[in-house]
């Protein structure tokens, strides 16, 4: 047997998005590209600004010695401190360079990180509806997944989560802006979520961590600030990548960043770099690192994606559509109009609208809408949500 029976049943399971994705690959090839409205993937359409442009010219046409070589495990030292004094600038919390290690995106970091903390058997309790590889990431890493719902605006229950956390605990994985929902989490939540969790590790006499995937800590709209967990709970560490809000997806370069008060830091840190390497990841990608360097101010427009927002979520309001409107990310995640939400999307792509179901976030009865495409395929799509509203009898 070539595979392994685990990865065999992760296998099986597999990712409800990348199945919608290839599925729609076929219908171009059947229908033509142009007559197909794929909303399945968070793939940003969206070109990298003109500052990355720049900055990629500068680097070619004056190329710095050594460039492509390797360098330290955690990354070039210029580079994170560009990233420890973006973070004082936006948390008031005084990073370092130490602080910092650079990773293959945020899909490395938070693999990087689980390594580091999970003893086989330690729980990492996740919030659904989640990024549907959070369970394989901490499979990955001898870990227990324990996932808690959330309340009609994808918020956490803090009493629920209060009675979740017990001795085994070793961490809470949350993600705001949430992917799928376009949820933000406010300032009292996270505020009370430090709190909770500094209580409980001294009830215990544990150690246990928040872990931030940050990917769409940028991309926040109507005017709402991201409020940090690094400002609430000192054994915090946040994951990030500029795959959205430099719309750098394939080149896989994000960071990692150890909150300056947690205990045992320099351990925990050590731990980071030593699991980089082990990981075989060895360092995020050189060239990258020596752009993202100086862009660490600069983000794609974010009112494009708010005017993407605002449109789609205006029509199938209108539909009868049942939906929260997103704050942050790229995504809306209606309702579906059917119990079972695969029998609605396998409707939808009747009309060549693809989307992915919400089961595939740990999340059944909804369905995800990826809006970082281009206004055609947005358009395009709508005659087909129209028809499977009338069927449904939405409107």
């Amino acid at each position: 047997m070539s595979v392994s029976n685990r990865i065999k049943r992760s296998m099986a399971q597999g990712s409800w998005v990348r199945r919608m994705f290839e599925e729609a690959a076929s219908l171009k090839q059947q229908y033509g590209e142009e007559n197909v409205f794929d909303l399945s993937l968070g793939n940003p359409v969206m070109e990298p600004p003109m500052e990355f442009h720049q900055e990629l010219k500068r680097l070619v046409e004056n190329p710095l010695p050594g460039m492509h070589r390797y360098m330290e495990n955690a990354g070039y030292a210029e580079t994170r401190t560009a990233v420890a004094a973006q973070l004082l600038l936006e948390t008031s919390i005084k990073f370092t360079m130490n602080d910092v290690v650079m990773t293959c995106g945020a899909a490395g970091g938070l693999n990087v990180v689980l390594k580091t903390i999970l003893n086989p058997g330690d729980e990492v309790i996740i919030f659904a509806p989640y990024f549907p590889e959070y369970t394989n990431y901490i499979d990955n890493h001898g870990g227990m997944v324990r996932i808690l719902p959330t309340d009609e605006q994808f918020i956490p229950k803090l009493d629920t989560l209060n009675a979740a956390i017990g001795a085994k605990t070793k961490a809470v994985l949350i993600n705001s802006p949430n992917n799928p929902s376009g949820a933000v989490y406010g300032e009292d939540l996270v505020h009370q979520l430090g709190e909770l969790v500094s209580k409980k590790q001294a009830q215990y006499g544990t150690q246990i961590f928040i872990i931030s995937d940050e990917a769409y800590r940028k991309i926040i709209y109507d005017g709402l600030k991201y409020p940090s967990p690094l400002l609430h709970h000192p054994q915090s560490i946040i994951v990030t990548s500029h795959s959205k809000d430099l719309a750098l997806p394939g080149e896989r370069i994000g960071y990692i960043a150890v909150n300056p008060a947690c205990s045992q830091r320099e351990e925990l840190v050590g731990g980071l770099i030593h699991c980089n390497r082990t990981l075989g990841y060895v360092n995020a990608p050189a060239l990258m690192q020596h752009l993202v360097s100086r862009l660490q101010s600069v983000t794609v427009p974010v009112v494009e994606y708010q005017k993407r927002r605002d449109f789609l979520y205006n029509q199938l309001n209108e539909m009868g559509y049942s939906v929260m409107k997103p704050q942050g990310a790229f995504y809306i995640f209606p309702k579906s109009p059917l119990e079972d939400d695969v029998a609605f999307v396998r409707k939808l792509q009747s009309w060549r609208v693809l989307t992915v179901p919400g089961r595939g976030f740990g999340a059944p009865g909804y369905f995800r809408i990826s809006y970082c495409v281009d206004d055609k395929t947005l358009e395009g799509s709508l005659s087909g949500f129209g028809k499977a509203a009338q069927k449904f009898n939405l409107c």
